[in-house]
């Protein structure tokens, strides 16, 4: 089982009973604000399972989060391999991608930053990556905020082929971290 400790979260493999809340979070029209759609039940439970393969497979991946000083899970945070797929072609793929996703009533205490943080000295003491992107709706302020928080610099903006043309989540950025 792999664990990373920061000051106030455990970043760690996911568990059965991640299955629910994350769900509800899926599900929360706020914390998916900045995606175009809500993710399903089958979604989420598909995401949890390729996640912790990932961690298995690769010793990294999108952990699940939670409190040191309630044990309650809380989203997750971590890095995954991003590769070209399909009409998501970008001139840095395949790359190593950064991302967190929190419950809303753990929003704006800095867990974001802290899991993020932790994620990336992980990452410098146990694998050779040498730089990690990050993606976020243009519009997405609160995940921009954190990107520029933990060190990383803006790079360029696209139109993300996922997201038809005139929605207003088309436009993305692009955050790189060099390790």
């Amino acid at each position: 089982m792999k664990y990373i400790k920061t000051k106030r979260l455990i970043l760690r493999d996911w568990q059965q009973s991640d299955t629910a809340p994350f769900i509800a979070m899926n599900q929360d029209p706020d914390v998916r604000r900045y995606f175009p759609e809500k993710l399903s039940t089958e979604a989420s439970k598909q995401f949890i399972v390729d996640a912790q393969k990932d961690i298995e497979d690769r010793g990294f991946g999108l952990f699940a989060v939670e409190r040191r000083d309630t044990g309650e899970f809380i989203g997750f945070t971590g890095i995954q391999v991003l590769e070209e797929d399909g009409p998501f072609r970008l001139e840095f793929l395949p790359c190593i991608e950064i991302g967190w996703r929190l419950m809303k009533k753990h929003w704006n205490q800095g867990f974001a930053t802290e899991a993020a943080v932790g994620v990336l000295k992980f990452a410098e003491r146990h694998t050779d990556i040498k730089e990690v992107y990050g993606l976020a709706a243009k519009r997405n302020w609160p995940s921009i905020h954190v990107m520029e928080k933990i060190g990383m610099a803006r790079v360029e903006e696209f139109d993300h082929p996922l997201i038809m043309e005139g929605h207003s989540l088309r436009k993305h950025v692009v955050y790189k971290l060099e390790m």
